[in-house]
């Protein structure tokens, strides 16, 4: 519905047979007709032109081909409009590309809003359809940079990480914010362990809601000895135990030894015949890239290191292909 009034309204203000003022007293009409209906003001209507007039561009179409949309590259045609109950007018308007429908009306506004280029655009669609966001949800991701965060994780995740989980670039983030928490300037691991607990709806939400929370300070056996992993989830897309380990200070390469030794004791002891390899996540406050490279290129684990931040910081969106997000999401999604 949004697509046909957008693009019938937008048919008339290109053709100059309607003027601003049209569009006005049509939300002044649909108002007295029936003032209980919501929707339909001046403003929401000129957001469905918009609607229209971006996603119908050619660039957009193109960038829908470059991406090899197989799993939404069906359109839904639209050839007429009604004006009234006895004349159906026909004109030309472009199909509507049926990625639209991945998300609500309210999200499209958000990103239509928000978003400055097509390929964010189509990201964020994409994304709020996979993770079901909801408005304010979608909202943070693009104000954390989502896009940027998960094409770039690929740079931090071991190659073990890579070749058991081909997938896992796009699944897990390089930058987390944890904001939610509330943390004082100064604070110790079990400080950040304490408060993730606390608020681990948010914590999940800003992981990605495939995670689902097993224990904090598991305890696993090893000999004589029992060590503790600060946080350990289930991911049900890789069917897989995920450990995270806290810091609170830069990342070390000491660091990933010991997440390692972990993983190892989660998959002899504790992983079930149906589950895959147990993969590791440091998380820790700031990290040498450098010194992350060299230390995941000697990582035998499906590891990956991955940095937190206490306050919101909006920065710009990288522009990157969509290639492997959308191969991704054309496979369905699946663990690989």
């Amino acid at each position: 519905m949004v697509w046909k009034v957008g693009g019938y309204v937008s048919n008339k203000l290109k053709s100059s047979a309607w003027g601003d003022g049209v569009v006005r007293q049509l939300a002044e009409y649909i108002h007295t007709q029936d003032p209980a209906v919501r929707g339909w003001s001046y403003r929401t209507i000129y957001k469905m032109v918009q609607l229209y007039d971006t996603y119908s561009t050619t660039s957009f179409a193109s960038l829908l081909a470059e991406t090899d949309m197989k799993a939404y590259k069906h359109v839904v045609p639209f050839e007429t409009a009604q004006m009234d109950d006895s004349v159906i007018v026909p004109f030309e308007m472009a199909q509507i590309p049926n990625v639209l429908f991945c998300t609500g009306w309210t999200n499209h506004q958000i990103v239509l809003n928000r978003c400055k280029t097509d390929a964010e655009r189509l990201f964020y669609i994409l994304y709020a359809g996979r993770e079901r966001l909801e408005n304010k949800e979608l909202v943070r991701a693009i104000k954390t940079d989502a896009m940027s965060s998960l094409l770039s994780g690929k740079n931090v995740q071991s190659n073990t990480m890579a070749r058991t989980y081909p997938n896992s670039p796009i699944l897990f983030k390089e930058k987390v914010y944890l904001d939610m928490l509330g943390l004082p300037l100064r604070y110790k691991e079990s400080k950040l362990r304490k408060e993730i607990i606390t608020h681990m709806k948010d914590f999940i939400l800003e992981m990605g809601k495939d995670f689902l929370f097993i224990d904090d300070e598991h305890r696993v056996t090893v000999g004589s000895k029992t060590f503790k992993v600060d946080l350990l989830f289930y991911h049900r897309l890789l069917q897989c135990m995920v450990a995270i380990e806290l810091k609170t200070t830069d990342f070390h390469p000491k660091d990933l030894g010991q997440l390692e030794f972990y993983l190892e004791a989660l998959d002899q002891e504790e992983r079930r015949s149906n589950e895959n390899p147990s993969i590791g996540i440091l998380l820790c406050k700031d990290a040498d890239m450098e010194v992350v490279r060299y230390a995941l290129n000697r990582s035998m684990s499906p590891t990956m290191v991955a940095q937190y931040k206490e306050q919101l910081q909006v920065g710009g969106v990288i522009q990157q292909s969509l290639v492997e997000f959308c191969k991704f999401l054309n496979e369905g999604g699946k663990k690989k």
